[in-house]
């Protein structure tokens, strides 16, 4: 179940308290579940009964417990446990294998909405660099949700900036009709020298890292490979996805959602005394690094990127893919076998786990306007 899916089921699970006569209110358009947080438990969370307790006229422990009932008994639902003043805290079956799914189903365009929502936006800046490129991320971020985007600006955008940055902008000049348009996009500017020396994607990333409010810093930190840059990790961890894909090919196997820890699955024998030879002659079992946060992190993007679309703020993307980029660094070592390992379900299903990740990463960077390299 993708987390799409579960925020149907939370919904329907209100309409039906509300059929039963144990809820009075207005069933909401739409509900966020989200990764649970400090004291949580389970997949997913969500805080829709404590968006609902005012207008039901009943504490929020108490319609929590009304739709944990109701929740429980839906398809697909492992178990629902209330924690806090009232947060439903959600177990799924096969949720890890079901989100891997549909990550590698839509690739790169996961998290996008399936259709134009009819929402119409105007995009306005300032003849100034950061501000063009934040309005050309949004107009790119606001568009995967289903928006039709304009965008303008006050001044004839320099060359530099549709050349070197890559910014597109439909129109510029001041429009005297029907109405002038208000700036609408405004984040601390920043001094355009030595931007276009760190090339487009090391520039792109200088300006929308930072929240608008903060001041870019404008270095050459941002093309050093190592850990200490944000940027690298990211790319590198994407790189590193896509050579795990060729690697696999090579050795003869492919993606398949799973579970990820090994089940003694490779042929080795029936259970008639060559298996038990066989484990003790076998290489020592690869220990497996916890998961749970890898898959939070995927599940959490759509999210990310209707909170950037909203408010905004691409800045939101950007960190959001350098938590999926150091959550899954450490799990990337332990995809293919090693030594005289075979390749099992569980090598394939991390192979798939890798390359949601690197679907999510690769996705993310090119809303941002970069690069997303099959080798570094």
């Amino acid at each position: 179940m993708t987390p799409v899916e579960l925020s149907r089921t939370v919904l329907r699970a209100v309409r039906r308290a509300v059929d039963d006569g144990v809820l009075d209110v207005v069933v909401p358009g739409r509900t966020d579940v989200m990764p649970p947080g400090p004291g949580g438990c389970g997949d997913y969370a969500t805080n829709v009964a404590l968006q609902l307790a005012r207008p039901a006229g009943q504490p929020p422990l108490r319609v929590a417990e009304i739709l944990r009932q109701r929740l429980a008994q839906s398809d697909g639902i492992g178990d629902v446990v209330v924690t806090g003043p009232g947060f439903l805290n959600i177990s799924l079956r096969g949720s890890g294998d079901d989100l891997v799914r549909e990550i590698l189903r839509l690739g790169r365009r996961y998290g996008h909405a399936d259709r134009p929502t009819g929402q119409l936006v105007q995009l306005h800046a300032p003849h100034e660099v950061r501000a063009v490129v934040v309005m050309d991320t949004v107009a790119r971020i606001l568009r995967s949700q289903g928006a039709l985007v304009r965008t303008s600006c006050v001044a004839r955008p320099e060359p530099a900036w549709t050349d070197v940055l890559g910014v597109e902008v439909d129109a510029y000049g001041t429009s005297e009709a029907p109405a002038p348009l208000d700036v609408n996009v405004r984040p601390v500017p920043v001094g355009p020298a030595g931007l276009t020396r760190l090339g487009r994607d090391a520039a792109r990333w200088a300006l929308l890292h930072p929240a608008p409010h903060d001041r870019p810093r404008i270095s050459d930190d941002h093309l050093v490979q190592r850990e200490s840059n944000p940027l690298f990790r990211v790319r590198y961890a994407h790189a590193r996805t896509r050579a795990l894909t060729r690697n696999a090919a090579d050795l003869g196997f492919h993606a398949e959602p799973g579970d990820v820890h090994p089940r003694g699955d490779t042929d080795i024998g029936s259970d008639t005394g060559i298996e038990t030879a066989a484990r003790e002659t076998s290489v020592p079992e690869t220990v497996v690094p916890d998961v749970t946060l890898l898959r939070n992190v995927l599940a959490d993007h759509p999210r990310v990127l209707r909170a950037a679309a909203a408010h905004h703020a691409p800045d939101r993307l950007a960190r959001h893919l350098v938590i999926v980029a150091d959550a899954v660094l450490p799990f990337l070592a332990v995809v293919l076998p090693r030594g005289a390992e075979k390749p099992s379900a569980a090598h394939r299903a991390r192979l798939a786990l890798a390359e949601a990740a690197g679907a999510v990463l690769a996705g993310g960077l090119s809303l941002l306007g970069i690069d997303a390299p099959e080798h570094l």
